[in-house]
């Protein structure tokens, strides 16, 4: 099975997107379909070896919508964007990697010569706002002939109502054919420049697939079909002499209210398209992130060339105040790092030789060299950009009622107004009254709004959440996110640094504490444990000498041995003293770091340290204990702000690790976590969640471990850390880039706006369809004389959709609630 994305062209509303996902659903092959009206995305899991590509593109087109392979909205996807897959890359691309300098100089000539000439395409971003540009272009320019030639249609045949003074060869009975043509041959040009909603609605009706336009079409179509039959009934009556008839027909020629649909339901669409073009703004900032050249160099020498031609192993020069074009580790040179664009960090962050540093960030400082890693759409930016687009083009299980009822909505309007002009009729009522309510019931209805309620929200939402460093890969995930009651934490990593460090140093026998931390960070120097990393690093840090050690042993479970100096050491744990022999009641003399008042002895004093969450680790010789060196993987300075904000949205939270159950009980207390579980191994995560699930929680997950992995999976949303693990990272829901508990918080405060956001455009859309319908249709007419014109009712549909995109726009705005700090 592949999954490819088709850019869809001519869908208008949520009927056209239910058409084509049924459509395509039936061709043999395909696994699944997603059809996104916001973006005019269709994403298609198929099977290659039973369909293809061109296929599903003409199912596609036999039902009057366009489709292209291998494309979203802006014309490419956002890897494509950044990988650069045109021709002209392609052919230089093939074997740029030669071990031929002079091919690989002459390749980079070649791209550096293509760009001086202008020939690097334009930005995805660009793209995107260009044809976003020509859209609203072409919308404004049939929006303004609409305009122009509705005014005057509108003053001859309103204005005298008004007591406005009409030219006198249009006034009085022997003028009405005059009186009528104008009218007609001012609504041609409103009728021409409108013609897709014609083409495209009656085409949809003849493929038994109706779709928004054909509400329009029919209706509008319907006005101009009656105000032709009246112009005849008029030259008719004048022929006749019959001048009442004449009069009748003069004030019944709904040529107005045709031109006045067409033109407000093209203002509604342009309103729309902009605001609708608002909410994908995420995308298009993360797209402008990328510089449009990189320089690379080679033998000495610099080449300018198009970012999307930088492959793996390229040297790259970035000068300070550059955009760094992609994923690199540095080769030489130092600088400070500018990764707020990623990370949301404003503190830019010191690099030097062997330190990664990632597209779109900026270097501050020095000039580095550099070699490409991750290029094209392997970069972060680009999986960032990936991710979003995904989340946008997805559908949350909430929009499935609004899709199955969008299914058969413009049959069954269609249907009403059939009735409505039917029963009218039967009432007695004249053929223009039962049509004018037959019309104000085929435009007022609003697929549209029901179809934009769900995707424009998870948008803008998804959306903002990329701005805070909150990565969302599907709208499922999303909404799920929202109706979270319990968190379960990951603790090495997720609420800890996930780094050991030394925090405190006990001494006992006249021992000095820089004799105890050589003899610690020496002894511990070929072990590979990642508690000797932490002493060793302490001891480094300190600039303490590193004694040769000799016949060097690891005991499993209780720590290491060896000889320096002639003389024999050896640290561990409690019961790596008992077995050595070495008393742990003697006094201690003095302890470094955290106060631990007065310390009868060893025993104690590691007891202390240990009621804290801290690891301690004897230093002993055949003498006795020398003393105790304390290690901890401390708390993230955001951790406990985040605990307090989580338990104020009135989330359950509980602290998952495999450390042992004193560490991991000081921890939950430190922090105020409601419960600890210890000891637990990977598959006994996975466990803890699935018992949770049981008890009917809504189990959120946030780790950084391949250990977490399996746990990530089982929750009903995963979230990673950003700096954990590729296999936490790919089996999350959700990726928090800058590592920060509190944005799980925010996480969760997001989705859970972005769903009232959802329910309030759904309740809005079902309300006014639901009152919209029946008052169009004339049900209040009867006992409160409330009756629909036509031209009211394209108003109507054009602000519902309109109040959709708006509502969803304040997602833009959301600004998280941290408790005891401000929001951002």
């Amino acid at each position: 099975m592949i999954k490819q994305k088709f850019a869809v062209s001519g869908m208008t509303c949520s009927a056209c997107s239910a058409y084509i996902e049924r459509t395509v659903k039936k061709l043999r092959g395909v696994e699944n379909v997603q059809v996104s009206l916001l973006l005019n995305v269709m994403t298609v899991e198929y099977d290659p070896a039973i369909l293809e590509a061109s296929g599903i593109i003409e199912a596609v087109e036999k039902g009057g919508y366009g489709a292209e392979a291998g494309a979203v909205l802006s014309g490419e996807t956002a890897a494509e964007a950044l990988s650069g897959e045109t021709d002209w890359i392609a052919e230089t691309a093939s074997g740029a990697r030669a071990a031929d300098p002079d091919s690989r100089r002459k390749r980079l000539e070649a791209l550096a010569e293509e760009q001086k000439r202008g020939g690097g395409r334009k930005k995805a971003g660009t793209q995107a706002k260009d044809r976003m540009s020509g859209e609203l272009s072409e919308m404004k320019r049939r929006l303004t002939v609409s305009v122009c030639f509705l005014l005057p249609l509108f003053y001859i045949s309103m204005g005298h109502m008004a007591g406005l003074p009409l030219p006198g060869f249009l006034h009085g009975h022997p003028n009405a054919i005059r009186f009528a043509m104008a009218q007609f041959l001012l609504c041609l040009p409103i009728l021409r420049v409108n013609e897709k909603y014609f083409r495209g609605g009656f085409t949809s009706l003849y493929r038994r697939a109706p779709n928004m336009d054909s509400l329009i079409a029919l209706g509008s179509a319907a006005a101009v079909a009656y105000g032709i039959f009246a112009i005849l009934q008029i030259g008719d009556g004048l022929g006749r002499g019959d001048m009442a008839r004449v009069g009748q027909y003069m004030m019944d020629l709904y040529f107005e209210s045709a031109a006045m649909i067409l033109t407000l339901i093209t203002l509604g669409k342009y309103l729309e398209t902009r605001s609708k073009g608002r909410t994908s703004e995420a995308i298009a900032k993360l797209l402008e992130l990328a510089p449009d050249t990189a320089v690379v160099v080679l033998e000495g020498q610099e080449y300018v060339i198009p970012t999307e031609a930088v492959l793996p192993g390229d040297i790259l020069a970035i000068r300070p105040g550059s955009k760094i074009p992609v994923d690199a580790v540095v080769v030489e040179g130092t600088s400070a790092v500018d990764q707020s664009a990623l990370t949301g960090e404003s503190i830019p962050v010191p690099k030097g030789p062997g330190d990664t540093i990632s597209s779109a960030t900026v270097n501050k400082a020095g000039f580095l060299l550099v070699e490409a890693r991750r290029v094209g759409d392997d970069t972060t930016l680009a999986q960032i950009i990936r991710l979003v687009e995904e989340a946008g083009a997805s559908k949350a299980p909430i929009a499935r009622l609004a899709d199955s009822i969008a299914g058969v909505f413009v049959p069954v309007v269609i249907a009403i107004a059939f009735v409505t002009a039917l029963v009218w009729l039967l009432l007695g009522k004249p053929p223009e009254f039962a049509l004018s309510n037959a019309i104000a019931v085929l435009v007022i209805s609003c697929p549209c709004a029901l179809g934009l309620a769900t995707p424009v929200a998870i948008m803008a939402g998804t959306g903002r959440g990329a701005e805070q460093g909150i990565l969302i890969k599907s709208a499922e995930a999303f909404e799920r996110a929202g109706t979270i009651d319990t968190v379960v934490l990951d603790k090495t990593g997720t609420v800890t640094q996930g780094k050991p460090q030394v925090t405190d140093v006990a001494v006992f026998r006249g021992t000095e504490r820089e004799r105890l931390l050589t003899l610690a960070a020496s002894l511990e120097k070929p072990s590979e444990h990642p508690l000797a990393e932490a002493i060793v690093a302490a001891g480094e840090l300190a600039g303490l000498p590193v004694i040769p050690v000799e016949e060097f042993q690891a005991v499993f479970g209780q720590g290491i041995e060896g000889v320096m100096e002639g003389k024999r050491y050896w640290a561990g744990n409690a019961a790596m003293m008992a077995s050595r022999g070495t008393a742990l009641y003697e006094a201690a003399d003095e302890i470094e770091g955290d106060d631990k008042g007065e310390a009868a002895n060893p025993a104690d004093t590691a007891k202390a340290f240990a009621e804290e969450g801290k690891t301690p680790l004897y230093i002993a010789d055949e003498e006795g204990c020398l003393g105790i060196v304390a290690i901890a993987d401390e708390i993230k300075e955001t951790s406990a702000q985040a605990v307090r904000t989580m338990k104020d949205m009135g989330v359950d939270l509980i602290l998952l690790s495999g450390d042992n159950a004193q560490t991991a009980e000081a921890v939950r207390k430190q922090l105020g976590i409601d419960k600890a579980v210890a000891d637990v191994l990977p598959q006994d995560k996975e466990k803890e969640i699935r018992i949770l699930q049981e008890t009917g929680r809504r189990v959120a997950m946030i780790g950084d471990g391949v250990n977490d992995a399996p746990a990530l999976v089982r929750a009903d949303v995963g979230i990673a850390i950003g700096a954990g693990t590729d296999v936490a990272i790919e089996s999350a829901d959700i990726v928090l880039i800058r590592s920060d508990l509190l944005d799980g918080a925010t996480a969760i405060q997001l989705s859970r706006a972005t769903l009232r956001n959802i329910k309030q455009n759904l309740f809005w859309a079902f309300f006014y369809n639901t009152i919209g319908i029946p008052l169009a249709a004339g049900v209040f007419y009867g006992w409160l004389g409330w009756r629909l014109s036509p031209m009211f009712a394209a108003a109507a549909m054009s602000v519902s959709s309109v109040s959709v995109v708006t509502n969803a726009l304040r997602l833009r705005l959301f600004k998280r609630k941290v408790s005891g700090a401000s929001a951002k």
